[in-house]
């Protein structure tokens, strides 16, 4: 399927259409490995802080916190809720240590996914991130996707449109 996809994008552009696709599939991916690994790291380490905060069911809680990682929600409202929970208990030593580690563990996916995204990609990373954004905006989860896709597309087309000599349309 590669090969039938990279030959029909050749055949439209030549060499420019070979690498715009090269240039997508690249996008996919390193959004996807971005977003996936974010999700790992995050709901991880919140199911390790709330279990050692005494939450129960942590191990489901880290779960649930995973998938609203791939959702882009992230596990903000998990840690929040067991922080509550803990204060309600009466637990207020461990509601504000979880509260101390529920920060950085919140924010990890501001750092963490531009990285990532940023080491599968060679494109400008306000293009990435302005393509992951304005997609999640534009299409839900789905533009996670598709928004680096056409944004990286748009970027080396144009680039390889100036780049390329102007031919002497004129005739003397």
């Amino acid at each position: 399927i590669a090969r039938g996809a990279l030959a029909f994008a050749h055949r439209l552009g030549g060499a420019s259409g070979e690498r715009t696709l090269i240039l997508a599939g690249q996008a996919i991916r390193s959004v996807a490995l971005g977003v996936v690994v974010t999700a790992i790291v995050q709901s991880t380490l919140a199911g390790i802080a709330l279990w050692v905060c005494g939450v129960p069911h942590a191990g489901l809680l880290g779960a649930l916190a995973f998938v609203l990682g791939i959702a882009q929600i992230g596990p903000a409202p998990i840690l929040l809720s067991a922080i509550g929970w803990l204060y309600w208990t009466g637990s207020t030593g461990w509601a504000i240590t979880l509260l101390i580690v529920a920060v950085p563990i919140a924010a990890l996916d501001n750092v963490l996914r531009p990285i990532l995204i940023r080491r599968g990609v060679q494109l400008p990373m306000l293009l990435i991130i302005g393509g992951v954004i304005g997609g999640l905006v534009s299409f839900g989860v789905v533009g996670l996707f598709v928004g680096p896709v056409v944004l990286a597309a748009t970027y080396t087309l144009a680039k390889d449109w100036v780049a390329r000599e102007p031919r002497d349309t004129v005739a003397t």
